[in-house]
């Protein structure tokens, strides 16, 4: 029988032996080292780093954060599937300053206040919020459980918790909508073409949505480098090279439709990158055609935040895409607090992008965000375990949040304020002495 104590200090160890990789200089070549690029992705998560199947848990239940179901989708994902979901681009110096990011600040907690009641409600556009945590856009979750967007659509339905669908669904948006039971907010990519938006924006529309996300931090495709590493068995794109892939895909067209644009001089790359190109001529369009609020997603300056409220959107998202499109990124809690004056109250703010614990939910909320939306985590929880996992996600989410709110002395969310936050390089000079 393993001693208990051992076994935690070997995992110790072994999370101590990857936080020394993660600070090595190794890891800032220009081409990292194969054998190290699991510790790449380990560090960025901040992952416990469960090495041992024998640690992997076995049910929803047993998890004791969100990081228990990384590692069980790890083991349960297709390689290429998995290295979708967890690859950052380029160095992945994103996706380490997404985490790296909330080490910024440290919380003030305030001690001898009521804290035996908590509520955890909002509105935001007209939507009820039992918990400011929402489920972040992300497509083609049928990659990573056979019943995708509807078993998360359950998970938010019992857990009441919001729910974007992507613009790209593994499950139809009429289905997912059906399964949620409640007004989904619909991520609308589109490209530069009116007639594709405006039929997108009709079919969300008659689907009940009542808010529209525009993402607009994909002016074309994000770096190759990522799908370089990526190739390989399992890489879902492949498929005419992979018979594993066409198994699960099917024969893609793609190639076919590459073939034709450059038999007309066109490069296919270049063609696509061009026209999802939008500026705010196009927002502005979108805006007047449709009946649905308007949000912008992937705003990272005070600058671009000033515009979408001077042109009349509704609520802006802080987002750097969960570091998927650009490397070497500020991370969204970094931008969110110079965000938030510029913004100064007249639109909500929604944040995301390396968000996995209550207290960096808190964090983000003191700051001024309105909610915190979390990809990677709920699906893994979709990948592990399915409806039960993503379910499991968000009631570990919420407990930490809850749980950070009574050790902060904030009995809601009207008390998470900025007074509670303080960047740690300024603390000294601020003193205790600070106005409260």
């Amino acid at each position: 029988m393993v001693d208990p104590d051992s076994k935690r200090v070997a995992l110790q160890s072994r999370r101590a032996l990857l936080r020394f990789l993660a600070a090595s200089p190794l890891l800032a070549t220009a081409q990292p080292v194969r054998a190290l690029e699991d510790l790449i992705a380990v560090a960025a998560d901040c992952s416990p780093g469960l090495a041992d199947a024998a640690d992997l848990i076995a049910s929803p239940v047993d998890a004791i954060n969100v990081f228990d179901f990384r590692e069980v989708a790890r083991a349960k994902l297709p390689p290429g599937h998995w290295a979708y979901l967890t690859t950052g681009v380029d160095h992945e110096m994103g996706l380490l300053a997404n985490r790296a990011g909330f080490s910024r600040f440290g919380l003030r907690p305030r001690r001898l206040v009521d804290v035996t009641s908590l509520d955890t409600t909002s509105e935001i556009l007209g939507t009820k919020l039992s918990s400011p945590v929402f489920l972040c856009p992300a497509g083609m979750q049928t990659a990573f459980h056979p019943e995708g967007e509807a078993a998360v659509a359950r998970a938010a339905r019992a857990a009441d918790c919001l729910q974007m669908l992507s613009t790209f669904p593994g499950v139809p948006l009429e289905e997912v909508a059906a399964a949620r039971g409640a007004p989904l907010w619909f991520q609308l990519y589109t490209p530069r073409l009116w007639m594709l938006t405006r039929r997108q924006l009709a079919r969300a529309e008659a689907a009940g949505c009542r808010v529209v996300v525009l993402t607009v931090d994909i002016p074309g495709y994000g770096s190759q480098d990522r799908l370089r590493r990526m190739r390989g068995p399992g890489f879902p794109f492949r498929t005419r090279d992979n018979p594993q892939c066409v198994a699960c895909h099917g024969e893609s067209r793609m190639p076919q439709l590459y073939r034709g644009l450059r038999a007309l001089g066109a490069d296919p790359f270049e063609f696509s990158s061009d026209l999802m190109t939008i500026d705010w001529s196009y927002v502005d369009r979108i805006r007047d055609a449709t009946s649905m609020k308007l949000v912008i997603k992937g705003l990272l300056t005070e600058e671009d935040a000033n515009l979408a409220v001077e042109h009349g959107v509704d609520a802006v998202m802080v987002s750097n895409h969960g570091a998927r499109q650009l490397d070497n990124v500020l991370s969204t809690i970094e931008v969110l607090p110079a965000i938030a004056r510029a913004v100064d109250g007249r639109v909500p703010i929604l944040i995301d992008s390396g968000f996995r614990r209550g207290t960096d939910a808190f964090v983000a909320l003191a700051l001024g965000a309105a909610a915190v939306g979390v990809g990677r985590p709920y699906l893994w929880g979709l990948s592990a375990f399915g409806q039960e996992g993503v379910e499991a996600v968000l009631a570990i989410l919420r407990l930490e949040l809850e749980t950070t709110m009574r050790q902060m002395g904030t009995p809601d969310l009207a008390a998470v304020d900025a007074r509670r936050v303080r960047a740690r390089a300024t603390y000294e000079a601020a003193g205790d002495g600070a106005a409260d």
